[in-house]
């Protein structure tokens, strides 16, 4: 789905994106060892469509879980697909196996009524993350900014999905630079097919499948360390300032793809926000972001009076750029 359908479903609150079980599984196998013990939330999924709800039920022996809490927003049918339509929202409990044959079964799920909307503002919602230590889901796009604000308060381990412009909204980009969040290992290509309920699906032929929506930028976003956050960016090239010309407003070289950063370069760069796939904070400072993704972010790079927020090569004004320096320089 192009990124304008994206926006078009942010502006309408109508953002729930499915989460296939194959990408769940792909990505989660990266922190099997953090879960033993951990009681885990997910906290904007239906058990109807959610597949978070399914991969933690169905592995909930293996990785050696304590408790699966899953609230369900303004629903109690456990059928196929939601429609978000029922009067009383519900949360399940799921403590394990009770049977032998290790599949969850109805009778082994915990049902029970909430008073409120099931919504991860209310304070019913609230006391369910206050007993979590994990909180894996797809919260909506439209809410990430508060969403992740309140995994942040009440100091939480997560593994969530999120867009990869979330990387310099002004309340994300701070705990991006303090190492307080980082990306996960991330989808194929930048992209992500979800379960499609709703939406027409913009997919070029060669990317459509059928019941899915192709959405492009999105990623996985935690605050667990993980190893791929130690691996050194391979570099390659020697600067010159042919290649690497300096912005006109601000105190950086430009570059312009992450594998073009050079070996050699001992001052601030501009690198593109899908540098962050990349980064590794034992390589790389950030220094700070363009200023048009927030007042004060560039950190001094910004030349006022040019009175262009935007990064400007040569004249010509160029996407939005993360600042680093070459820590090992």
């Amino acid at each position: 789905m192009a990124n304008s359908k994206l926006s078009n479903a942010k502006n309408a609150k109508k953002d729930e994106f499915y989460t296939q079980l194959s990408d769940i599984e792909k990505e989660l196998k990266h922190y099997k060892r953090h879960f033993k013990g951990k009681v885990v939330l997910c906290n904007c999924d239906d058990p109807r469509v959610s597949n978070f709800f399914h991969y933690f039920a169905y592995n909930f022996e293996k990785l050696g879980l304590k408790k699966l809490i899953t609230t369900c927003y303004k629903n109690q049918n456990a059928d196929l697909f939601s429609q978000n339509d029922s009067e009383q929202a519900i949360y399940l409990e799921y403590n394990g196996d009770k049977n032998g044959n290790f599949v969850p079964e109805p009778e082994e799920i915990g049902i029970n009524h909430l008073k409120g909307d099931g919504d991860f503002r209310s304070k019913e919602s609230i006391e369910l993350l206050k007993q979590a230590d994990i909180v894996v889901t797809n919260p909506p796009f439209s809410l990430f900014r508060e969403y992740v604000a309140q995994l942040i308060e009440y100091d939480k381990n997560f593994i969530i999905i999120g867009h990869q412009n979330a990387l310099t909204y002004k309340e994300i980009f701070p705990l991006i630079k303090e190492n307080t969040l980082w990306l996960g290992y991330g989808f194929k290509g930048g992209a992500a097919h979800f379960i499609n309920t709703q939406y027409k699906d913009y997919a070029s032929a060669d990317d459509h499948q059928e019941g899915m929506i192709r959405v492009s930028g999105v990623t996985w976003y935690t605050n667990f360390d993980i190893s791929k956050r130690h691996e050194d960016l391979i570099l390659y090239k020697q600067f010159n300032s042919d290649e690497f010309p300096k912005y006109d407003n601000y105190d950086a070289i430009n570059i312009n793809k992450t594998k073009d950063i050079p070996l050699d370069y001992e001052g601030y760069m501009g690198v593109p926000i899908t540098f962050m796939n990349k980064y590794n904070p034992e390589q790389f400072e950030i220094i700070g972001a363009t200023e048009s993704e927030g007042k004060g972010f560039s950190n001094g790079l910004w030349d006022k009076e040019s009175k262009i927020s935007q990064p400007v090569v040569n004249k010509k004004r160029v996407y939005k750029r993360i600042f680093i320096k070459n820590k090992r320089l």
